[in-house]
């Protein structure tokens, strides 16, 4: 079966990289998309890239690592690798902008196999990368109860998460491993009993365990901070995220870069002031028009920095 993809703020994150008009430009530039997905942004990055350019995109599904391998243009190649590994492979201070759009796409989610969603029942896998690491139904298989109740509580902000993991190990020790989604997703609806209104009881129980089985903030601090020193002085860094726990470390490190400590009292001139590592460019979120035609893109937040001077960041900044 096929699964269609729509990208999110494609033209707004596409010119956050690229500006409006580079294509009649004859700079050779590098650019990165670190999450290739299905290849929305990054085939319209190509469509606006002259030909001097190259456009180096990062993914850890397999699934998406085939469909880049469609893409027949010699300014475009692909590395099945998170994008926490781009200083593996890009040389600090070449590129010229980055662009990191988080979280799953909706192929991952409409194809039940993959294990993402509740609302279709298929293996519990929910591995980005199937060809490393624990599947969700693994983890849960053999994990205790208070690291089950903390992932929940920290990754998904559920409320009852220990309620949830108590039931989880409870189902385990009768005998009934949890296999499949639709069995997880019942099981916490009969211990989830109030939500959201439109929201189902499973939602923030399948993201926590989504976002700890991918590792996807540890990958998340640790692509920010290569990202950073891959960038040249004057290259941009454009996020997009879709969760208040992704937003929170894109919004500090950002932040983090763009602002300068003096000790008080120092007598200094304002030539004599230090610069900042960074200069935050805006905040982007999807026009109500894009929410209506594609709804999974109503919590979509896009963050756009230029990195100003080197530094050599090995944590949040």
């Amino acid at each position: 079966m096929t699964y269609t993809h729509r990208p999110v703020l494609l033209a707004e994150a596409v010119t956050s990289v690229l500006g409006d008009s580079t294509s009649s430009s004859a700079t050779s530039k590098i650019i990165i998309d670190g999450t290739f997905g299905r290849g929305g942004h990054s085939r319209e990055i190509l469509k606006n890239l002259n030909q001097a350019s190259k456009l180096i995109a990062f993914d850890k599904d397999l699934q998406a690592i085939a469909e880049a391998n469609t893409i027949t243009d010699p300014r475009f190649q692909i590395i099945h690798e998170s994008f926490a590994s781009m200083g593996e492979h890009v040389p600090a201070e070449t590129a010229d902008a980055i662009l990191m759009d988080l979280g799953i796409s909706s192929p991952q989610i409409d194809d039940p196999d993959r294990g993402f969603s509740f609302r279709q029942d298929g293996p519990l896998d929910m591995r980005m990368d199937t060809t490393r690491g624990q599947s969700a139904a693994e983890w849960l298989a053999t994990a205790e109860q208070k690291e089950i109740a903390r992932v929940i509580k920290d990754y998904g902000e559920e409320r009852f998460a220990v309620q949830i993991a108590k039931a989880i190990v409870t189902r385990r020790e009768q005998g009934e491993s949890l296999t499949r989604t639709r069995e997880l997703a019942s099981l916490v609806a009969s211990v989830v009993r109030t939500r959201e209104a439109g929201q189902d009881p499973a939602t923030r129980t399948f993201q926590a365990i989504r976002i700890y089985i991918n590792q996807e903030l540890a990958d998340l601090e640790g692509g920010l901070n290569a990202a950073f020193n891959c960038l040249k002085p004057g290259g941009l860094l454009a996020v997009i995220s879709f969760h208040s726990l992704e937003d929170r470390i894109v919004k500090q490190f950002m932040q983090g870069l763009s602002q300068v400590s003096v000790p008080r009292g120092l007598p200094l001139t304002e030539n004599q002031m230090p610069k900042p590592f960074a200069e935050l460019l805006g905040r982007i979120k999807p026009s109500e028009q894009e929410v209506q035609e594609n709804p999974r893109a109503r919590s979509a937040i896009l963050r756009v920095m230029r990195k100003i001077k080197n530094k050599t960041v090995g944590g949040l900044a």
